[in-house]
């Protein structure tokens, strides 16, 4: 080799050793951050700009690479009680409310739910099949829904730009169809199984032609009841197996609605093992089930993340969506965000528990539960989180069995004003950051009082979610592929940080 060739060699390496170095460079380009906190000491959604340093301190660290479950989305869901709300407020409130929830300005809703004819948040009893031994649905009407509902969800679908998923669930078959004739309480007779099927696939027909199409539907809302309080068909793991396979899922499939989705069960976390045993015990039984679908009333605190473990494992390629929650047995409290930040609130168990599931159920503050809650169902294997009411009145209604519960957006329609609860910014903490697709990805703190969780967006954008529920302010140093961000959390405080 001549020193012309060496010399046009060493050139080579260089210039190929110089663009490895700029390569690897880009890939370590620098991380942009912005982070929004809701806190008891005003924030609500708001963009921080300035960190302070503390004696408190944490350490977050995430794991691009380390990934789980894929997020289907976050919402609320749609009742008459919130639709006749919003229709008794002024246009610029009611599309106040729809924007905040739809918007991407907003909340950004990517999955939400609603009522197959009458729940407890409707105005009153009613069902889509009001002949008696209509075993064809001849007389399968959805009139009912057509002033308030069916405008709503049409209005949002109008806002939101990147659409959103609905869950459609039966709090009742038509009371003919059951053995005690009844809407509350109850079982389906055997005889009236195809019946009720086809009762489902109309409704299917029925919105599509108003122009909703429905992404996934549960079998029943809440199979072992409500306590004979209000609409509902009881159901058996095995019974609902049975009539899933049988049944609901040869019939959807051929009226050409296999792609909607099954969800199972549809009630409180603690009695998931027996459920998600029987749905999946074969193959057979398991073919129309495309997931399992659960509330969260057990407990003011627990999350249950041994029970939401089992069903993972049970069937990790199928859906686990909580579709239900909500401050229950609780009148709303008017323009008071402190109350959402206190351990005041009670539920139906402080009350009604046993005494064995008594320690379930201590006063709570509404925020910790909603914060806690999400984050441990996420870091737990669940994919979707729908919150219940969107709007509810002053007293915690309309409802007509007096049920009276809280949601995050509480209005006075004899006033036309509206209340937007921290609750409200809880839960677009999660559906505004975390799209639907994201990857759950691996990240841990080293703190047992404080909660966090992290999801990889579609976009590429990391979404992190930090809960800080005591007095204290931390300092907050966050470890991500060989980068360090400082920053810090006020007390009683949710964040989101989002990385470019």
């Amino acid at each position: 080799m001549n020193r012309k060739q060496h010399f046009f060699e060493l050139k080579s390496i260089m210039v190929m050793g110089l663009c490895l170095f700029f390569v690897q460079c880009s890939k370590r380009k620098e991380m942009t951050i912005d982070v929004y906190e809701t806190s008891e000491s005003g924030n609500a959604l708001t963009l921080i700009k300035e960190f302070e340093t503390t004696d408190k301190s944490v350490i977050i660290t995430i794991d691009p690479d380390s990934s789980f479950q894929k997020i289907t989305g976050f919402g609320g869901s749609f009742t008459e009680a919130s639709a006749y709300l919003l229709n008794k407020l002024g246009s610029a409130n009611r599309k106040k409310i729809l924007d905040a929830y739809f918007s991407e300005e907003g909340a950004n809703y990517s999955l939400t739910r609603t009522h197959i004819a009458s729940c407890d948040f409707s105005l009153s009893n009613y069902t889509y099949a009001k002949v008696e031994n209509d075993l064809a649905m001849e007389h399968f009407t959805i009139e009912d829904d057509k002033s308030d509902l069916i405008p709503m969800i049409l209005d949002a679908k109008k806002i939101s730009k990147e659409g959103f998923k609905i869950i459609s669930s039966p709090w009742t078959a038509p009371p003919w169809m059951k053995d005690n004739k009844s809407y509350v309480g109850g079982k389906l007779l055997p005889q009236f199984n195809d019946a009720f099927a086809l009762y489902v696939s109309k409704y299917l027909s029925a919105y599509k032609k108003e122009g909703i199409d429905i992404w996934g539907i549960t079998v029943i809302n809440e199979p072992h009841g409500n306590g004979n309080n209000w609409e509902s068909t009881l159901f058996s793991p095995k019974e609902m197996t049975d009539f899933v396979q049988n049944h609901l899922g040869p019939k959807l499939e051929k009226d050409n609605w296999g792609h909607v989705k099954i969800l199972g069960y549809d009630q409180n976390r603690a009695g998931l093992k027996e459920w998600v045993d029987e749905m999946y015990r074969d193959e057979k039984s398991s073919k129309y089930f495309a997931g399992t679908a659960i509330h969260w009333y057990e407990s003011t605190y627990d999350y249950f993340p041994d029970a939401l473990q089992y069903a993972h494992k049970k069937a990790p390629e199928k859906h686990l969506i909580e579709t239900e929650g909500c401050v229950d047995a609780e009148v709303p409290k008017w323009r008071d965000d402190k109350w959402y930040w206190q351990k005041e609130a009670t539920d139906w168990g402080w009350d009604w528990a046993s005494e064995k599931d008594k320690h379930l159920h201590p006063k709570y503050a509404p925020v910790n539960r909603y914060a806690t809650d999400i984050i441990g169902c996420l870091n737990n294997y669940v994919d979707g989180w729908i919150d219940w009411n969107m709007v509810l009145d002053t007293q915690g209604g309309p409802n007509w069995f007096k049920n009276w519960c809280v949601a995050p957006v509480i209005v006075n329609p004899d006033k036309d004003e509206v209340y937007f609860t921290p609750l409200y910014y809880v839960m677009a903490h999660f559906s505004k950051f975390m799209r639907p697709g994201a990857i759950k990805i691996a990240c841990n703190i080293n703190h047992s009082e404080l909660m966090t969780t992290a999801v990889k967006n579609p976009d590429g954008s990391i979404a992190v979610a930090l809960f800080n529920p005591t007095d204290e302010k931390f300092s907050v140093t966050l470890n991500i592929k060989e980068q360090t961000k400082t920053l810090s959390i006020n007390s009683k405080a949710l964040q989101t940080i989002l990385l470019r």
